[in-house]
C-alpha cells in the first residue's frame, strides 16, 4: 500500500537551491512504496505557510512533514534584512520568536482538525557550522520552540537539528564564519550550478562547508540527514 506524504516548508523543501531531500527520501523506499507531494515556497516564514494550507487539506495525505522556521530564525540575527523580508513576504508583523510559535501552533491545529494524517515537525537545520556562533545558537533556540509546539499539540517531533549538530561535531569543520545569504549570493550559486555545471556538493566543498552550500541551503549530506530523520522518526512510527 502506498503511503502518501506531504512535505511542507520553505526553500529547503522547494529544493531550487538545495539538494532535494524529497528525492533522497523517495530513494530509501521501493518503487510505489511512498508518494511524495511538495509544498515548499522560497523565503517562507511560519506565517506564510499558515496561509497556504488549503492545498494540503483539500486532498489529505497519510503523513505530513513540516520543515519551517529557518527564515524566522535568520530574522533574529543581526544583519538580516528584516524590512525587505517583511515587504517581500507580505508579513503583517515583525518576525519574532513568540509569533513564530503562534503561527506554527496554528499550522498544526488546522492540520489536525482537517486531516487524519500523522504529523511530524522537524527541527530546523543548523545555521552555519560554528556551533558556538550566533547563527547556530539561533537555530537551536528555534528548534527548541518547535519541540515545545510538537509536545503541546501531541504531534511527532523529528530531531533534525540535533542530528546535524552531532554530524558537525564529528566532522570538526573549519571555523568559517556565518554569512547571511544575499540575492547576489543566491544568483552566484545558480550560475555555478546551472551555467558552470558545478554540483551543489562541489560548491559546498570549495567553500569548506560540511552540510550546506551557503550556511543555509543543504548539500547532499545535509539533505540525506533530513530524509533519514523523517524515515527513522516518522515513517517507521506510522508503518
Amino acid at each position: 500500500m502506498t503511503t502518501r506524504i506531504a512535505c511542507l516548508g520553505d526553500s529547503l523543501t522547494r529544493a531550487q537551491f538545495s539538494v532535494d531531500y524529497l528525492d533522497r527520501l523517495g530513494r530509501r523506499h521501493p518503487p510505489g512504496d511512498v508518494q511524495l507531494a511538495r509544498f515548499g515556497a522560497n523565503g517562507d516564514f511560519a506565517y506564510n505557510l499558515l496561509q497556504r494550507l488549503d492545498a494540503v487539506v483539500t486532498n489529505p495525505p497519510d503523513v505530513i512533514t513540516v520543515l519551517i522556521g529557518t527564515n524566522d530564525a535568520r530574522a533574529s540575527l543581526a544583519g538580516y534584512p528584516v524590512e525587505q523580508a517583511m515587504k517581500r513576504k507580505q508579513l503583517p508583523a515583525r518576525p519574532s520568536a513568540g509569533w513564530f510559535q503562534q503561527c506554527l501552533a496554528a499550522v498544526v491545529a488546522r492540520l489536525r482538525a482537517e486531516t487524519d494524517a500523522t504529523i511530524g515537525l522537524l527541527s530546523i537545520p543548523v545555521l552555519g557550522q560554528q556551533l558556538d556562533g550566533a547563527a547556530a545558537q539561533a537555530s537551536q533556540a528555534y528548534s527548541r520552540m518547535i519541540a515545545e509546539v510538537a509536545a503541546t499539540n501531541e504531534v511527532a517531533y523529528l530531531p533534525l537539528h540535533e542530528r546535524q549538530m552531532e554530524e558537525l561535531r564529528q566532522a570538526d569543520p573549519p571555523p568559517i564564519s556565518y554569512r547571511e545569504v544575499t540575492p547576489a549570493a543566491v544568483v552566484g550559486v545558480l550560475v555555478q550550478h546551472a551555467v558552470l555545471r558545478r554540483s551543489l556538493d562541489t560548491i559546498s566543498r570549495r567553500r569548506g562547508l560540511v552540510l550546506t552550500t551557503d550556511h543555509i541551503h543543504q548539500n547532499s549530506r545535509g539533505a540525506t540527514l533530513i530524509a533519514e530523520v523523517i524515515d527513522a522518526t516518522l515513517l517507521t512510527q506510522s508503518a
